[in-house]
């Protein structure tokens, strides 16, 4: 049984008069232990709850409602289940102390890969862990492959996991479509031993729907740690031309493309990225795969659209890697608007100078770094460098911290261009303010 957490207003949990507190039991005669359960079985048009009130009673409810809509519950989130290897490439074991204790958590849980797109690598699954994705057909799934070579694999790990392969045999032969990825670590899993991963996984095509294949992330915070280190620009121009060769053939014979390169990887190599029709359905975007192919197409939408505003100047934060994309954007819609939009790109003083996305931004170097700039009447701060619901950055720091340090207007955006769009309108329509210190 779970827990109701909250009720929304106007929703058909509250029509039957469900409160916070509140116990769901089943739905439609089957128990429900967690938030894959619930989220399964409310799928159904015709719904039969049982709920055990706080007094103790047992209501049984009834419930038509259209597939896809939701009942209007908040119910009780399940704590992950810990991840047990020690990849010599983890980003969480390049943190430094002192942060919120949540971005130490080391989740391994296929019920967030099915939930929300989070990767695991099916080294800590339990064999009643399986049965269950088959039986309940959690999918689809994203799975860590990193190399199909095992003895590497456990080696870049960090533990005994078990062969990669039959594993991914049992899940798709089992209907369960898989995602998945290869952190390319150089000197490791690069060359002939990632060609060789490509091949082995593109066999199961089109159960395995889609492999990206991203550069190691590494902070400048890896003592004690493995050596590791980026790649270099002829490092990742040999990937990309490895990629767009396997991207050729599996076209011809799949239909498919099948393994895509991350955008950082274009960036590395110095090379153009391509059209966002390469990236077909986009399977792979929450891994920054084809994230600047899909940018420039919604710029373009954007200008479509933007009118002139009564706004001088404001400013938009971002990291290094994508400043070049957003100067190029920001002189585009100052025509459009104009409004001078002052791009500015924060070196990542905390976690490193390598680390160059705009998501790992601080709001210690956000503030050291831009009090001395002219912001014009507004900062735009992208929403990927806040914790999801809240007003925080990864160093604690909240949106009103920036707005009294830097004394303007800091609206959170979309990190897109429709997200710049209406952030500018915001301020211009005047619906922000800042209390200054």
């Amino acid at each position: 049984m779970l827990r109701i957490e909250s009720v929304e207003p106007g929703s058909y949990a509250a029509e039957l008069g469900l409160d916070p507190g509140d116990m769901l039991l089943a739905i439609n005669q089957q128990p429900i232990a967690d938030l894959v359960d619930y989220y399964r079985h409310i799928e159904a048009e015709k719904l039969h709850l049982e709920i055990l009130r706080r007094d103790e009673e047992v209501w049984e409810c009834e419930i038509e409602k259209e597939s896809e809509e939701d009942l209007g519950l908040q119910i009780e989130h399940p704590q992950p289940k810990q991840c047990g290897n020690n990849c010599i490439f983890c980003f969480v074991h390049q943190l430094p102390q002192g942060m919120r204790r949540s971005l130490y958590i080391k989740d391994e849980d296929y019920r967030f890969s099915y939930l929300y797109g989070s990767y695991i690598t099916l080294s800590n699954l339990h064999e009643a862990d399986l049965q269950r994705i088959l039986r309940q057909q959690l999918s689809p799934l994203y799975i860590s492959v990193h190399t199909t070579d095992d003895p590497l694999r456990r080696q870049l790990l960090g533990c005994e996991a078990p062969p990669i392969l039959p594993q991914i045999e049992r899940l798709t032969s089992g209907g369960i479509e898989l995602h998945c990825q290869i952190v390319v670590c150089p000197g490791y899993n690069d060359g002939d031993v990632l060609e060789k991963s490509i091949s082995d996984l593109a066999d199961f095509y089109p159960q395995v729907a889609s492999l990206a294949v991203v550069p190691v992330g590494l902070t400048a915070h890896r003592q004690h740690l493995p050596e590791l280190r980026k790649l270099t620009t002829t490092e990742a121009r040999t990937i990309l031309y490895q990629i767009e060769q396997l991207q050729q053939q599996y076209l011809a014979e799949k239909g498919s493309r099948f393994v895509f390169p991350a955008d950082e990887i274009y960036l590395q190599a110095g090379e153009e990225l391509p059209e966002i029709s390469v990236y077909e359905n986009l399977a792979q975007i929450g891994n920054g795969v084809g994230l600047i192919a899909q940018f420039r197409q919604q710029v373009s939408e954007v200008l479509l659209e933007a009118e002139p505003l009564e706004l001088k100047k404001a400013s938009l934060v971002t990291g290094h890697s994508f400043s070049r994309e957003l100067h190029g954007f920001a002189e585009r819609m100052a025509v459009r608007t104009g409004v001078e939009l002052s791009v500015l790109a924060v070196e990542n003083r905390f976690f490193g100078s390598d680390v160059t996305v705009t998501g790992l931004l601080t709001g210690t170097d956000l503030i050291e770094q831009l009090q001395r700039h002219d912001l014009g009447q507004g900062l735009l701060l992208p929403d990927v460098m806040l914790k999801e619901g809240e007003r925080l950055l990864l160093d604690d720091l909240s949106v009103e911290d920036l707005e009294k340090a830097l004394e303007v207007p800091v609206v959170v955006v979309e990190s897109s261009p429709w997200g710049v769009l209406e952030g500018l309108e915001a301020l211009a329509g005047g619906s922000v303010s800042v209390v200054h210190c």
